[in-house]
């Protein structure tokens, strides 16, 4: 077993995948997974959990180690780019449910605005087409 497959066993067990889901995705014996987890203090349900001393943990998404400050609250990406990616690939994680649904007054296009209820525009375009009467047509 490389480093490379090393970091992706912490990352995989700290989204909560099992041992025999890490094998498969690897291409390692599942045995062979479940005893370097046990190791290394990898068992049992890691989902979001992070070492309360300001120790190392991993980035959910690309399994690059982190450094955790203590008082501070707990790093889980490394960069923002993972966080959106998993975000992304994770849509059911998300606990917050504000989608809003909208027609477009400027080209009558059906819409979807996450987070923001007062929206009224699809586009960029659409908003410079209402307002001024000229520039960018939708």
């Amino acid at each position: 077993m490389n480093g490379l497959q090393k970091q992706r066993i912490a990352a995989l067990r700290y989204q909560g995948a099992g041992y025999a889901k890490i094998a498969e995705a690897l291409g390692i014996s599942e045995n062979t997974v479940k005893s370097y987890c046990q190791r290394n203090n990898l068992g049992g349900n890691l989902m979001a959990t992070v070492q309360p001393d300001g120790g190392q943990t991993f980035c959910h998404q690309c399994g690059t180690e982190l450094t955790q400050v203590p008082g501070r609250k707990p790093r889980k990406f490394c960069t923002p780019a993972c966080r959106v990616a998993w975000w992304k690939a994770h849509p059911d994680h998300l606990k917050q449910k504000a989608i809003y649904r909208f027609t477009c007054p400027a080209c009558g296009a059906a819409f979807e605005s996450y987070g923001n209820a007062n929206r009224k525009y699809c586009s960029h375009a659409c908003y410079v087409t209402a307002r001024f009467g000229k520039g960018a047509t939708p």
